[in-house]
């Protein structure tokens, strides 16, 4: 009997290679931003067009299926998941280090079937590593089976965050000093490579041991999350309960000994749920 979702899953591969050509091909060229919410929230035109090369290629050949995308959901269209298959994507993740040619600019997509992921793929394409994972099945790097690094002592670990503007200054204030308490439990050190999906990828991989951040989306995490959880890596919410993919918070980590200690440390803020605004 054929697998249905592996073969959704080989189809996207080779769909997420076209894609990365797209985007090493743009970088060579000169890149038009454009701003969405704010100053520091960008897209450019490879993002729209790598969006709708993906798009149309999957609708093409599964055309009952569902998406979430991150340019089609800032172009109107809803950001709810439901139970049918759902393709869930960001073009670009890393768009801010696309547009200074900083090198972790990845493709992600993570694939859903009653609101559960069945698999996901991060294309890290200027670095040439493709990031898979199906559920059960394991997680891998370019083919190579890879996992977490098992670490259970935080202050051993080296830990990732993003850290940006935010409008709203209580927010602001709370992300430096959260990243004040990480520093001073001690860890090892806080690095930004500044793509949610590449982060995951890092920590599935055992390059880092920790990662937590409020204010992605469904897109950032969705692709990334099939790679730790395969990789033997812990998902949970920011607060410690369990992950939830539309809640725009998580704290991915090699042990649930990190998770659970991340989530006390940190104080938490609001930042919405992608099935309500959309944004």
């Amino acid at each position: 009997m054929s697998d249905r979702w592996q073969e959704c899953m080989d189809f996207c591969v080779e769909v997420t290679k076209r894609a990365g050509k797209v985007i090493c091909e743009a970088l060579q060229k000169d890149i038009t931003v454009m701003q969405k919410s704010s100053p520091v929230d960008l897209v450019t035109e490879t993002d729209q067009k790598v969006e709708g090369l993906i798009i149309s290629s999957i609708k093409e050949k599964y055309p009952t299926h569902s998406f979430i995308g991150e340019e089609s959901v800032a172009a109107g269209a809803p950001s709810v998941l439901t139970d049918n298959p759902t393709w869930i994507i960001d073009p670009i993740d890393g768009t801010t280090n696309f547009v200074h040619r900083f090198p972790f600019v990845s493709v992600s997509i993570g694939f859903t079937v009653k609101k559960e992921i069945e698999f996901g793929i991060v294309y890290s394409c200027v670095e040439d590593k493709m990031y898979t994972a199906r559920k059960g099945k394991g997680a891998f790097c370019n083919g190579d089976p890879i996992k977490v690094s098992g670490q259970e002592d935080i202050s051993k670990s080296l830990v990732l965050t993003e850290m940006g503007f935010k409008e709203d200054p209580e927010h602001f204030k709370r992300m430096l000093a959260n990243i004040r308490t990480i520093l001073t439990i001690p860890v090892h050190g806080i690095r930004s490579p500044g793509s949610a999906a590449v982060n995951m990828c890092l920590v599935a991989c055992g390059s880092a041991d920790a990662y937590y951040h409020m204010g992605i989306h469904c897109w950032d995490m969705a692709g990334g999350a099939a790679v730790v959880s395969e990789a033997g890596g812990v998902i949970v919410d920011i607060s410690g309960g369990p992950f939830d993919l539309m809640s725009r918070r998580l704290i991915v980590a090699s042990s649930r000994a990190i998770a659970e200690r991340i989530a006390k440390e940190i104080t938490q803020f609001d930042v919405g749920r992608d099935d309500e605004n959309g944004q």
